[in-house]
This record gives structure tokens, sequence and C-alpha cells, in this order.
């Protein structure tokens, strides 16, 4: 029975004699296990990879929620995004979902080298089929912070590391596996968010702190058991490391991978040749206890020639509503700095000719149809084909209001006749107004809109041809609008422009809302 304790349990003399072998002496017994601490410091810099990686990914699925919608500066925004605690709970579970799919790709390198020990010399050591079997975040949180920004929270983490490691000593060589378990581990990290003079948004780390609950280490190999009489030291030291550096290494990955990332959004969006769109900050984003408010400029400006609008944008009254994922407030301001930026660009003209009249309507525009209504018509300009050219004298203007969207544009309708050798000839000029409602449609990335045209008001301001009854064309020009200018305006209307969203992030379970000087748009959000 006495030789069997001895087996299991070695004898002080044996330990001294396994201690000899290595180039180790009794007395300096934290020698003995100086490679194996050095090793699981190396896992740990490993697991804080991964860990790295937790935070960063739940950062930045944040971040692609908040900062991604900020796509110069004004008192007022024309564009208000809002992202409510449910939105960041889903940008959590997104940025977590994602993150396993990392994990489980996720290969650690081999690593080894040397720590000298007096007066033996050099050891080496090698770790190396590194396999990280587990990392659970069974608890996180993403949270608004008043004042500041975001707080990413991990807690109750576990991970788990296996591998095979090398010791050689001269002639003296040992080798085995190790189990490192890590369990408890809980981070928390302050996001403070911010602009700069470009408009683009910042993010620095306000705070940080690390805490492990417990860390395991189990070693095999010829001398294992000799290792594991130090796991105590081994587990401390582990831990302290990963308390230790955690903080720093997240810090770093804000300023060296979330911060740079967030410097290529881009602040402007490009519609089509004449205009794009402005979405910069004019603000640091607004932290609430309930959400992540960001102001930004929304306005449209001119490719060839950026001026600024006439007009101020006006302040929105934003309702505290949390219900969806995100909220987005579109101005009056907004949409009116399109109808600037277009009158400006003189593209607000469009053409009516005969051959867009429908087939088998009777009202051709030719001079024969008008000459029931202008006699003169008949002997001037016999049996001519006509052209309407319609601009709007000065840029449209866009009212919202709670009972909905509505404008009064101005317009100049010239009608020519055309003549053999396709020279046109001026007949008159009219000035055209309508009270026209809008109608706003959203999809899950797009804006857009169609207009219904309301009853026309008519005026003469010149005629070539002599006076005439201008009433007499109500109803000529209520078919030419309706049939054929409305539909061709409301196909441009529909394409709309795209909303300031990242990439992948589609809009589901819309609601509108009219408000006073602003449209609301009311939202939940998918990622895929």
């Amino acid at each position: 029975m006495a030789r069997s304790r001895n087996t299991l349990k070695p004898s002080t003399a044996a330990r001294r004699q396994a201690f000899k072998r290595l180039g180790y002496t009794t007395g300096i017994e934290g020698r003995g296990t100086v490679c194996i601490l050095l090793g699981t410091a190396e896992a740990a810099r490993c697991l804080l990879t991964a860990v790295r990686m937790v935070v960063r990914s739940l950062a930045l699925a944040a971040l692609m929620l908040a900062a991604c919608m900020v796509l110069a500066r004004a008192t007022n925004p024309g564009f208000v995004a809002r992202i409510t605690e449910k939105g960041l709970d889903y940008a959590r579970k997104e940025g977590i979902a994602a993150l396993e799919k990392k994990l489980a790709k996720l290969k650690l390198p081999d690593f080894s080298g040397s720590f000298k020990v007096k007066p033996f010399g050099n050891v080496h050591y090698e770790f190396y089929s590194l396999d990280l079997h587990s990392f659970q975040l069974p608890s996180s949180q993403i949270v608004p912070v008043p004042n500041v920004g975001l707080r990413v929270s991990v807690s109750k983490a576990f991970a788990q590391l296996t591998g095979k490691w090398k010791v050689k000593k001269r002639f003296i060589k040992d080798h085995g596996s190790f189990d490192l378990k890590v369990e408890g581990i809980s981070i928390s990290i302050g996001l403070k968010l911010g602009s700069d003079a470009s408009g683009r948004p910042t993010v620095t780390t306000s705070e940080c702190s690390t805490q492990i609950s417990n860390v395991r280490v189990h070693i095999s190999g010829r001398f294992g058991w000799l290792y594991n009489l130090f796991h105590k030291k081994i587990e401390s030291s582990f831990r302290k490391t990963m308390e230790s550096k955690v903080c720093g290494e997240v810090t770093s990955s804000v300023s060296t991978q979330l911060q740079p990332y967030l410097q290529t959004l881009p602040v402007t969006t490009k519609i089509d040749k004449v205009a794009g769109i402005d979405y910069s900050l004019v603000a640091p984003p607004v932290a609430t206890a309930q959400s992540l408010d960001v102001n930004l400029k929304g306005e449209f400006f001119s490719l060839a020639h950026r001026s600024p609008a006439p007009f101020p944008p006006t302040a929105l009254a934003f309702p505290s509503e949390h219900d969806r994922m995100v909220y987005l407030g579109a101005s009056s301001y907004f949409f009116n700095t399109a109808g600037f930026v277009y009158q400006t660009a003189g593209v607000l003209v469009f053409n009516i000719t005969d051959d867009m009249v429908p087939k088998g309507v009777e009202f051709h525009l030719n001079t024969s149809t008008f000459s029931a209504f202008i006699p003169q018509l008949e002997k001037l300009y016999p049996d001519r084909l006509m052209k309407l050219q319609v601009m709007t004298s000065s840029a449209p203007s866009l009212t919202i209001t709670p009972g909905g969207l509505s404008l009064m544009p101005v317009v100049d309708i010239q009608a020519y006749a055309i003549l053999s050798n396709s020279s046109l000839a001026p007949l008159f000029l009219l000035s055209l107004t309508s009270n026209i409602s809008a109608t706003v449609a959203v999809n899950s990335s797009r804006i857009g809109g169609t207009l219904a045209l309301g009853r026309l008001k008519l005026s003469l301001k010149h005629s070539d041809v002599g006076p005439f009854s201008v009433q007499l064309l109500q109803s000529l020009m209520n078919f030419y609008g309706s049939k054929i200018l409305l539909p061709r305006l409301n196909e441009r209307l529909k394409a709309g422009f795209p909303l300031p969203l990242p990439d992948r992030i589609k809009l589901s379970s819309i609601l509108l809302q009219p408000h006073q000087n602003f449209l609301l748009l009311a939202a939940d959000v998918h990622y895929g």
C-alpha cells in the first residue's frame, strides 16, 4: 500500500530530481513553472484576440445602425435618425450571430520562444495545435449612455482553449497537452460618440473594465504532475494577464479599427447627374436613456456648383416614440432643397408632343384641335403639329402638415407650332397653378412618391396669335397634364432616392406619419 501511495504522489526527493532534470533547482520553484506561465500568457493573448472580436463585433453592429445612418453645418438638421433600445438590441443579436460564425472559423497561431533561467541558460518552449473549442456569450448588452454614447458589455462569458506544448532544455525534452478554461468573463466598455469637422462620426473609448471569475488550467505530459502542482500560480497569472490586457486591446481596437472604419463612411450620396444628398452630421450624436439620436444636414446639393439653399431648415419637434427600431425624420427643408437644386440646374423642363397622346384619343396635339378654341390658328398655322414646353417658373415647395403633403407649383406652358422645316413658331405662353397632393412611399431602402393633380388655374401671360379665352383651354390642359405629364413625373418620382442606410440593412414594418414640417418614418430593421 505504501508503494502504491508513492506511485500516486512522488516523494520530495523525486520532485527535486525532476526539477534538476529540467535544469531547475529547488528553492526557485517559480522558475520551474516559468515556461508554462509564459505559455499561458501567450494563450491569454490568443483568447484576447477572441475577446477583442467580441467587443468589436458588438460595437460595430451598433455603429452600423448609428454611424452608417450618418451618411457645411446648419443650425437645425434637415434629416434626423433615431435608434431606439429595440434597434440597439437587434444590433447586439446580429453582432453575436456574426461573431459566432467568425469564432467558429478562428485559427489561433502557433507560438514559440525561449526563456533564460540562470544559471542553466535558455529553455525553449512551443505551443501548437491550438483550438478554441468554445466561446460562449450568454449575456451581452448595448445600451445608450446619456451625454456619452454607448455602453457595450459582456458578462458570464466562457472560453475553452486546448492545445499541445513542448519544452526543451539541451537533451531534456518534455511535451504534452493543455486545457484552459476561463469562466465568468465580464467586460464593460463605454464608447463616446462625436463628429469631426467634415461631419463624419467619431468614436473613442470613454471607460473600460474587465473581471474574470475563474481560470482553470490542466497540463498533461511526462512532468504534467509537476506543472499542475503550480496550477494556482499559473491560473492567477493568466487571470491577471487577461484582466490587465483586455481593456488595452479593446481600446486599441476602437482607435485602430472602429474609428478608421467610420472615417471611410461617405457623408454624401450621388442621386443622378445633377444632384447629390448631404447626410453629414451637424452635431455629435445625442444619447438619451432610451435612444441614440443623430442629426444630419439632410439637404440636396448640385454636383456642378454647390451653393447654400436660400432658406433655412426649420426646427423639428421629433416625437418621443420608441416602439420601432429606427425613426427617420425628413423635413420639408430636405425635400425643398431638391426642388431648389433641380430648378437652378434648369432641368425642370418637360416637353409634350403629339406622339405622347394615348392611342384612340381624339385630342391630338395640333392646330386643328386648338383652333376650336383659338380660331385664328387655322388661318395662321393650318394642320400643324404642336409642342407644349412645360417649365417651372420657381422652385416647387413642398408643405408638410399633419393633414398630409401638398405643393402648389407655378408653371409656365409655352405652346409652339412645328413648321415644315421643323422650326418652332411661338403661339402663346400660359401660367398654370394647381394644388397638388403628394403621397410618399418607402420600400426597404428607398423613398419615393407620387403626385395627384388638382384643378388647374390658367392665365395668359403672352400671345403671339392674338387674344383668346384661356378658360376654353381648361379641359385640354387638364387632359394633357393628367394623362401625359403626370404619369411621366410619377415614373421618375417612384424611383426615388436611397435612404441613409448601410449595406445589407433593410427596413420592414414601415409606418409613415406626416407631422408639422416633417415626415416621420418608423420602421424595424433587417440585416441580411
